[in-house]
């Protein structure tokens, strides 16, 4: 049994259902405080549910949520943002014709609520220093300037990265972070989320097996909305179930 302060996020018999669909049933996980975590699975599985639920984004329709002990099973979205989870989309979400710079500015004004968004940039200069240290810590320092449209895609997900650490979350929840990126871009990201699970909780999801079993510490497996395993890379690895229902599809 793990200990209640080493438990950061935990869910406590979570369903969802979409009309007469079940799209997740009875799933109780606790997530470790400091851990870089993987939600895995097949094409199916309830992970990008799963994750739209931790991230609150969708309500549970069974079961409770859990932060630091907060139950936020029925709060709004904002309020995970407040206690301190932040997250990033499959599907990049940045402003194209605004500059990284503006776009982490923005960010950090939205998450404070200390200036009116579009103030001269004069007004603001700590928030722009800011910026410039978020963009830094993900690689990006030096695409500072560039239009967000003039980015890579790896380069737009980092981006957004930068926008979700905005508010200095506890926890990061990443999903799917390195869909559609070239192999040096997956590359890059996966250092990338090394580095951040350094300094906080990272929670991602991820149907590339060979990508989490060398990064992650701990791997939760879903497969038809359910929980299947969960343990090290090892203990996933080994286990016949898993190897079934997701080793077989080439994911070895």
């Amino acid at each position: 049994m793990t200990a209640a302060s080493d438990v950061i996020l935990a869910t406590e018999g979570v369903g969802k259902n979409f009309g007469g669909f079940q799209a997740l049933r009875d799933v109780s996980v606790e997530f470790r405080r400091g851990k870089l975590t993987a939600i895995i699975g097949p094409n199916g599985a309830g992970k990008s549910t799963y994750f739209n639920v931790l991230s609150g984004a969708f309500p549970p329709s069974t079961g409770r949520i859990l932060f630091e002990g907060r139950d936020l099973s029925r709060a709004r979205p904002h309020s995970f943002a407040r206690a301190g989870i932040a997250k990033s989309f499959q599907i990049t979400n940045v402003f194209p014709e605004l500059t990284a710079q503006e776009n982490v500015r923005v960010a950090i004004q939205a998450v404070h609520r200390r200036f009116e968004l579009f103030r001269h940039r004069r007004a603001f200069p700590e928030l722009y220093d800011e910026a410039d240290r978020l963009l830094a810590s993900v690689g990006l320092g030096d695409r500072r300037l560039r239009r967000a449209r003039e980015l890579a895609h790896g380069e737009q997900r980092s981006l957004e990265v930068a926008m979700a650490l905005a508010c200095r979350p506890k926890l990061l929840l990443l999903d799917e972070p390195t869909a559609g990126m070239s192999p040096e871009e997956t590359r890059e990201m996966m250092g990338l989320i090394e580095r951040l699970a350094a300094e906080r909780t990272v929670i991602l999801v991820e149907h590339k097996m060979k990508l989490v079993m060398g990064l992650c510490q701990r791997l939760i497996v879903l497969h038809h909305g359910e929980l299947l395993a969960e343990g090290t890379p090892d203990d996933i690895r080994a286990n016949d179930e898993v190897r079934r229902v997701y080793l077989g599809q080439g994911a070895h």
